[in-house]
């Protein structure tokens, strides 16, 4: 499994978790909720490289073209964490605001693999 370019995303970054959870409506306004499944709390997480040099976003850009074609999760330990976790990258932007200068966004989303 490959892992994600040691490169620095800025400061900014936004972790968001959707439970999976089953709601069982019942009469006069209960419900009951159930966990769905093993690993039901995935995290996704918007990133930023900004104003990065053009050699880091095309190291950026060409490692996620490749897990594109490949279909591949890669590992991201994401800032502020302990540990890494497999991600798939489903959409990328690069923006090049300078010569030379660039900014990607991205939105990593967690996924749970054998």
């Amino acid at each position: 499994m490959a892992s994600f370019p040691s490169i620095q995303a800025s400061f900014g970054i936004q972790k968001s978790s959707k439970p999976n959870t089953k709601i069982v409506k019942l009469g006069d306004g209960y419900e009951h909720r159930l966990l769905f499944g093993l690993n039901q709390n995935p995290k996704i997480y918007s990133l930023k490289w900004e104003n990065i040099s053009e050699t880091d976003s095309d190291t950026i850009e060409t490692f996620l073209d490749a897990r594109a074609v490949d279909s591949a999760s890669f590992t991201y330990q994401p800032p502020g964490e302990g540990t890494s976790y497999n991600f798939v990258c489903d959409s990328w932007n690069k923006k090049i605001d300078f010569a030379n200068i660039a900014t990607i966004t991205a939105e990593f989303r967690e996924v749970f693999e054998p």
